[in-house]
Protein backbone atom coordinates (compact mmCIF):
# COMPACT_ATOMS: atom_id res chain seq x y z
CA UNK A 1 0.00 0.00 0.00
CA UNK A 2 1.19 3.51 -0.78
CA UNK A 3 0.05 6.92 0.37
CA UNK A 4 -1.74 7.13 -3.00
CA UNK A 5 -4.05 4.24 -2.12
CA UNK A 6 -7.57 5.58 -1.56
CA UNK A 7 -10.23 4.36 0.85
CA UNK A 8 -13.04 2.62 -1.01
CA UNK A 9 -14.90 2.05 2.27
CA UNK A 10 -15.02 4.54 5.19
CA UNK A 11 -13.53 1.96 7.57
CA UNK A 12 -10.45 1.67 5.32
CA UNK A 13 -9.29 5.06 6.62
CA UNK A 14 -8.41 3.77 10.10
CA UNK A 15 -6.26 0.96 8.73
CA UNK A 16 -4.47 3.33 6.39
CA UNK A 17 -3.89 5.68 9.33
CA UNK A 18 -2.18 2.91 11.33
CA UNK A 19 -0.01 1.82 8.39
CA UNK A 20 1.01 5.33 7.36
CA UNK A 21 1.58 6.49 10.94
CA UNK A 22 3.85 3.53 11.67
CA UNK A 23 5.72 4.22 8.41
CA UNK A 24 6.21 7.89 9.35
CA UNK A 25 4.36 8.88 6.15
CA UNK A 26 3.19 12.44 6.90
CA UNK A 27 2.00 13.02 3.32
CA UNK A 28 0.01 9.79 3.49
CA UNK A 29 -1.61 10.80 6.77
CA UNK A 30 -2.60 14.22 5.41
CA UNK A 31 -4.01 12.53 2.29
CA UNK A 32 -6.65 10.84 4.46
CA UNK A 33 -8.36 14.22 4.98
CA UNK A 34 -10.34 16.62 2.84
CA UNK A 35 -8.47 19.91 2.21
CA UNK A 36 -10.63 21.81 4.75
CA UNK A 37 -10.94 19.02 7.33
CA UNK A 38 -10.78 19.62 11.08
CA UNK A 39 -8.56 17.51 13.37
CA UNK A 40 -8.94 17.76 17.16
CA UNK A 41 -5.39 16.73 18.11
CA UNK A 42 -3.48 16.95 20.33
CA UNK A 43 -6.34 17.07 22.84
CA UNK A 44 -7.51 20.63 23.36
CA UNK A 45 -6.25 21.83 19.97
CA UNK A 46 -7.89 22.14 16.56
CA UNK A 47 -6.04 21.90 13.25
CA UNK A 48 -8.02 23.05 10.22
CA UNK A 49 -6.93 22.32 6.66
CA UNK A 50 -4.06 20.36 5.20
CA UNK A 51 -1.31 22.82 6.23
CA UNK A 52 -2.26 22.73 9.93
CA UNK A 53 -2.93 18.98 9.88
CA UNK A 54 0.50 18.44 8.30
CA UNK A 55 2.17 20.34 11.18
CA UNK A 56 0.36 18.16 13.71
CA UNK A 57 1.45 14.95 11.99
CA UNK A 58 5.04 16.14 11.49
CA UNK A 59 5.30 16.44 15.28
CA UNK A 60 3.37 13.21 15.78
CA UNK A 61 5.61 11.04 13.59
CA UNK A 62 8.75 12.72 14.96
CA UNK A 63 7.89 11.02 18.27
CA UNK A 64 7.97 7.68 16.37
CA UNK A 65 4.86 6.20 17.98
CA UNK A 66 4.06 2.55 17.43
CA UNK A 67 0.38 2.42 16.55
CA UNK A 68 -1.70 -0.69 17.11
CA UNK A 69 -5.07 -1.26 15.48
CA UNK A 70 -7.93 -1.10 17.90
CA UNK A 71 -11.44 -2.51 17.56
CA UNK A 72 -13.05 -0.94 14.51
CA UNK A 73 -16.79 -0.36 14.86
CA UNK A 74 -19.03 -0.71 11.81
CA UNK A 75 -19.35 2.58 9.94
CA UNK A 76 -22.72 4.31 10.07
CA UNK A 77 -23.34 5.50 6.51
CA UNK A 78 -26.00 7.97 5.43
CA UNK A 79 -25.69 8.93 1.78
CA UNK A 80 -22.26 10.47 1.28
CA UNK A 81 -21.47 10.78 5.01
CA UNK A 82 -20.17 8.14 7.38
CA UNK A 83 -19.46 8.07 11.09
CA UNK A 84 -16.45 5.90 11.90
CA UNK A 85 -15.18 4.93 15.33
CA UNK A 86 -12.47 2.76 16.84
CA UNK A 87 -11.86 1.69 20.42
CA UNK A 88 -8.09 1.93 20.85
CA UNK A 89 -6.01 -0.50 22.87
CA UNK A 90 -5.73 2.28 25.52
CA UNK A 91 -9.52 2.33 25.92
CA UNK A 92 -9.80 5.70 24.21
CA UNK A 93 -12.27 6.02 21.37
CA UNK A 94 -11.70 7.77 18.06
CA UNK A 95 -14.66 9.26 16.25
CA UNK A 96 -14.53 10.57 12.69
CA UNK A 97 -16.86 11.81 9.98
CA UNK A 98 -15.92 10.77 6.47
CA UNK A 99 -17.39 12.00 3.20
CA UNK A 100 -17.66 10.12 -0.07
CA UNK A 101 -15.67 11.94 -2.76
CA UNK A 102 -16.79 12.41 -6.38
CA UNK A 103 -14.56 9.46 -7.42
CA UNK A 104 -16.26 7.19 -4.86
CA UNK A 105 -13.38 7.20 -2.38
CA UNK A 106 -13.73 8.36 1.24
CA UNK A 107 -11.86 11.07 3.17
CA UNK A 108 -12.18 12.30 6.74
CA UNK A 109 -13.84 15.69 7.21
CA UNK A 110 -13.82 15.77 11.04
CA UNK A 111 -11.49 13.73 13.26
CA UNK A 112 -11.74 13.47 17.05
CA UNK A 113 -9.01 10.90 17.79
CA UNK A 114 -9.05 10.76 21.57
CA UNK A 115 -12.26 10.53 23.56
CA UNK A 116 -11.89 8.92 26.96
CA UNK A 117 -14.81 6.67 27.93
Amino acid sequence: MTSKTVATDPNDLAGYFIERGNAGDVDGLVALYEPTAVLAFPPGNLATGHAEIRKVYEQFVAAAPVLSPGRQHPALVSGDLALTATTLTTGEITVEIARRQPDGSWLWVVDQPALVP
